[in-house]
């Protein structure tokens, strides 16, 4: 049996106090590790369902072998993992603007680190994804210019609910156009939301993508007593 709970660590930040908790949940008897940037919850393994199916859903989409995959936020490492489990993906890069973060991953302080760091397909990558992504050097600092067949993103609260303001440009036509550049014909792009589905942010995938959806996920909590849904946009190149 874990403590009820503890901090594992604590770090200042430009951003704000970053902290990774881990306690235990009474209900369901597990432990929970949670991320929290100031007042602001980034990242609980309470609730994962959208996260993993940010992934599977985006590479569904897809429908060839051999696939280079980024990721723009690492959290808690679940979306990583998903990407992994797909035996087609042969290279993953994940971008996360937090050092910390990945630190914690390669310590091993978090339960899906050892997994993620001991898979040669993976390697962690320092830097703000939307700076990165507005750039013709693009998503990999070792691969200048390099192209994708799949882009996912988890980094803000939804596409009008950002963490900061810089990030907003990216979600309007010129910024999915930037990060476009940044795919192979035919790619996807594939970005995690806690809001439902937007129509002012599907109209802009409308003028940058040939097709485009949005999922809704249902997953249970146990905290409120009824489902909760977040939803996962998936946008393709033609």
């Amino acid at each position: 049996m874990s403590v009820r709970f503890e901090e594992l660590d604590w770090r200042p930040t430009p951003l704000g106090d970053l902290s990774l908790r881990r306690r235990r949940e009474p209900v369901l008897g597990t432990d929970v590790h949670e991320i929290k940037l100031g007042d602001d919850f980034l990242m609980s393994s309470l609730f994962t369902e959208a996260e993993i199916q940010l992934a599977r859903l985006g590479l569904a989409a897809l429908d060839h072998d051999a696939l280079d995959v980024a990721v723009g936020g690492l959290g808690l490492g679940y979306t990583a993992r998903s990407v992994l489990e797909d035996a087609r993906v042969r290279s993953l890069v994940v971008i996360d603007a937090l050092p910390e973060v990945i630190e914690w991953h390669e310590r091993g302080l978090l339960p899906l680190g050892p997994g993620l760091t001991g898979d040669a397909r993976c390697r962690f990558a320092h830097g703000d994804f939307f700076a990165m992504a507005a750039t013709p050097a693009g998503l990999d600092p070792e691969s200048p210019g390099r192209r994708f067949h799949a882009i996912l993103v988890d980094i803000d609260h939804a596409p009008d609910h950002v963490l900061h303001p810089g990030h907003a440009a990216f979600y309007r036509p010129d910024g999915l156009r930037g990060l476009a550049r940044h795919l192979h014909p035919g790619g996807v792009f594939a970005l995690w939301s806690n809001d439902p589905p937007s129509d002012e942010f599907n109209a802009c995938l409308e003028q940058v993508f040939d097709t485009w959806q949005a999922h809704v996920v249902t997953f249970p909590n146990h905290l409120q007593g009824r489902p909760s849904t977040n939803t996962v946009y998936v946008a393709k190149l033609g």
